[in-house]
């Protein structure tokens, strides 16, 4: 499953969704977790109540299965759960990325949540649903 961080220094959980210019993206599976990608940003992030400068995030996090984050607005987190991605506040600006990825592997590697579960069956109903969609066209 892949899943997001906002982050300014690549090591910590410590942007706003709605201001972060740049989000890593890593691939978390029972067997470990290996970075995949840097998405970034870089529209008129801070200003507040542009709903559009969110339009290129939801795009690009749409296969992710959680994004977390430091703060994030009512309407983006509807907007991603909408496109099947949890959205998940850190604890602190001081969490770090690898502390989680490192949960995320132990947790899938034993009894995952009900909502953990869930999501990795919506995302691969999802793919297959595209694998589909392809083989048709």
């Amino acid at each position: 499953m892949k899943i997001a961080f906002t982050t300014t220094d690549r090591v910590h959980i410590n942007e706003h969704f709605g201001a972060a210019e740049k989000i890593d993206v890593y691939e978390v599976s029972e067997d470990g977790s290996e970075f995949l990608d840097t998405l970034s940003f870089d529209e008129e992030l801070q200003q507040d109540g542009n709903e559009s400068k969110l339009a290129a995030k939801l795009d690009a996090l749409a296969d992710c299965t959680i994004v977390y984050v430091v703060a994030i607005g009512g309407s983006a987190a509807a907007r991603l759960i909408k496109k099947g991605v949890t959205p998940i506040k850190a604890r602190s600006q001081e969490e770090k990325i690898t502390d989680i990825l490192q949960k995320l592997v132990k947790t899938l590697k034993g009894n995952p949540p009900p909502w953990l579960r869930k999501a990795l069956q919506q995302k691969s109903h999802s793919f297959e649903e595209e694998l589909e969609e392809e083989a048709t066209v």
